[in-house]
């Protein structure tokens, strides 16, 4: 449920070469415990930065008040050069990405600006240039680095995680982002997991290439487990009616036809999409890794997605796609429990696939069919959140794509990659895991 630009970031270049040397994960800034979540973000940044953080920490009451755009404009102009480390560079793109959403939707998709002003646009220009990130909030902003421990020592679950900042929608938009970020951290034995894949398959390991496509496919059911919580913490009417606006960007967006101007840093308008569940690296990698070839205009919109994402994770996606095919590998191979561990990766990944469909359905195709009824019997009211939902939003994702088509494609085309597995495996084919 969570872009493009007309103008290039500023993007790492590899430094080592992937088809000669083994893979690992620390190349790419992924951590062994926490895959690609931000280890320990930053709650603060240097004090010379606190008028930002005084706006960023209360943008849902001045929102509320109707004065986000006021305090903005009185915002003093700041350098962003004496942010140092990589988490502080975090920490200020999530604060400028949080103003800067509520800057442009506070008084909802019919009043939108077509200009950043200046004392906001620049900085976080410049920020966004350091980090190879576009100046629109991302899942790398909202859910990778948005978070803390209430108890340091205590478990990273929903009762000790909190978000450092936050944007309308209360428990909703808490529960949307945390819920997401659990997702992340339930993939990190499967994420973990694909260097040991294509190492394994680079060295003819069958047994070590099996045991690591078997942690991938618990990983990934371990994901879905965990996106079934969504329906304990986010209420889809608090989700359709109030949290996506502040989720949308501004290409593909007929409130914002023309995109949005960034005052000081060029004239003509720029075009960015908002934040979609495909910015995750996490698919992409596991679609590379297993073979998915999406359709062109699916496969696009997921290319695109990408310029999103940090630039090491990017990086770590498209080094998996220049691997000796592993399918070709299970193929040639002939042995049943690697077509079997295979088998079961492809069956897990399409489960997960099909249960996003059914959590889009909830949250957002039946809201927005409620809405429309609402609309047309003349029953909407100040009150009733789904009736006052965005409109151009009703059959569309945050991030621009046409979403029902976009997700069945996608996954349809994960199933194409399926491997038959002799009759005698226990029922462990393609619908053997769901």
């Amino acid at each position: 449920m969570w872009g493009a630009h007309k103008v290039p970031l500023t993007v790492p270049m590899a430094t080592t070469s992937p088809d000669s040397e083994r893979l690992s994960l620390e190349a790419y800034h992924i951590s062994a415990e926490l895959g690609f979540i931000l280890p320990e973000p930053l709650t603060e940044v240097p004090p010379y930065y606190q008028p930002w953080m005084e706006i960023a920490q209360h943008v849902t009451e001045l929102i509320d008040s109707h004065m986000l755009r006021s305090r903005i404009l009185q915002m003093p102009m700041l350098n962003p050069a004496f942010l140092e480390s990589h988490r502080e560079l975090r920490m200020a793109h999530l604060a400028l990405s949080i103003m800067t959403m509520g800057y442009i939707w506070q008084e909802g998709e019919n009043d939108t600006v077509k200009m950043l002003p200046r004392n906001l646009a620049v900085p976080y220009w410049e920020v966004s240039q350091r980090l190879g990130l576009p100046p629109i909030l991302t899942h790398a902003d909202a859910v990778l680095a948005n978070w803390r421990k209430r108890d340091p020592d205590g478990p990273f679950d929903m009762d000790n995680l909190e978000l450092l900042l936050s944007l309308p929608g209360g428990d909703s938009v808490r529960g949307f982002f945390l819920v997401t970020l659990l997702v992340e951290k339930a993939a990190v034995p499967a994420l973990t997991s694909i260097p040991v894949v294509i190492n394994g398959v680079r060295d003819g390991d069958v047994k070590t290439v099996t045991r690591a496509l078997e942690d991938i496919s618990q990983g990934i059911k371990d994901m879905t487990d965990k996106l079934k919580l969504m329906h304990v913490y986010v209420d889809p009417s608090v989700f359709y009616g109030i949290v996506r606006i502040y989720l949308s960007g501004w290409k593909d967006n007929p409130s914002m036809p023309e995109g949005l101007v960034y005052e000081g840093v060029q004239e003509e308008p720029l075009e960015f999409s908002g934040g979609s569940a495909a910015q995750s690296s996490l698919l992409h990698c596991f679609d590379q890794l297993l073979g998915v070839q999406h359709e062109p205009q699916s496969g696009a919109f997921l290319t695109r997605m990408r310029d999103y994402m940090p630039p090491a994770h990017k990086r770590f996606i498209r080094d998996i796609s220049r691997q000796p095919p592993l399918r070709t590998f299970v193929q040639e191979q002939a042995s049943e429990p690697l077509t079997r561990a295979f088998q079961l990766c492809v069956a897990n990944l399409l489960a997960m696939r099909s249960y996003h469909i059914n959590v889009v359905s909830r949250y957002i195709t039946v809201p927005a069919a409620r809405a429309r009824q609402l609309r047309t019997q003349g029953k909407s009211s100040a009150g009733d959140t789904v009736s006052r939902a965005p409109t151009v939003l009703e059959d569309r994702g945050t991030g621009g794509s046409g979403i029902m088509c976009f997700l069945k494609s996608v996954r349809n085309r994960t199933r194409d990659v399926s491997l038959p597995v002799k009759a005698n495996d226990n029922g462990q084919g393609l619908n053997g895991s769901s």
